[in-house]
Formats: structure tokens, sequence, C-alpha cells
């Protein structure tokens, strides 16, 4: 299984307060979540009108696929230019690298 994560930081221009800050937000979470079936949430900046931090997330089979879903969740961000693309950053881990511990017991199983 690979999981990938997005990490964009939006300028919302002429946000004069959080209610402007919020109409933008949800617009944009909501349309990558019906377009990509993608998780998405704000991840910080919640007092500040003008700063927007989105997170996404991807679940797929092969590294290539969640990387491709995410850079097009990333200019389909643009592209809706509702506010301005300050920073990205993804990540995409694959969970076969990943060194699990040996299955252990649950203690009402002992």
């Amino acid at each position: 299984m690979v999981v990938g994560a997005l990490m964009m930081t939006l300028h919302v221009q002429g946000a004069s307060d959080l209610k402007a800050k919020r109409k933008v937000t949800r617009s944009v979470i909501d349309r990558v979540r019906a377009k990509f079936n993608a998780a998405a949430s704000e991840l910080g900046s919640g007092d500040l009108w003008q700063r927007l931090e989105l997170g996404f997330a991807v679940c797929s089979n092969e590294v290539a696929h969640a990387q491709r879903q995410l850079d097009e969740i990333g200019r389909f961000v643009e592209r809706l230019a509702l506010a301005e693309v300050v920073d990205v950053r993804q990540e995409v881990l694959s969970l076969k690298d990943m060194a699990w511990a040996p299955a252990v017991k649950p203690p009402w199983e002992a």
C-alpha cells in the first residue's frame, strides 16, 4: 500500500474576515473531495484571514499513481484560482518499506 500526502499553503487575497476565508476553504476542499476522492482538511493558520494551509491524502497500490494524483490535485487547486499557491510540499510513502513490529497478542487473548 502506498500513501501520498500533499500540503499546500495558499494566500487568500481580499479575505477581510474569517468568513471569507472559510468560504474559500470549503469550496476548495469540497471540489477536491468530489473530483479526486481524496481526504482533505484545513491544517493550520485558522486565525489568520489570508493564510490557508490545506492537507490532502491519497491511497494507492502504486507509487506512480499516488504521485500522479497528488500532482493533479495541486494543479487543480491552482487552476481554481480562488487563492494564490504560495508553497507546496508532498510525500509518498510505500508501506512495504516500513519496518513492522512482530505481531503481539492483545492482553485479552493471552
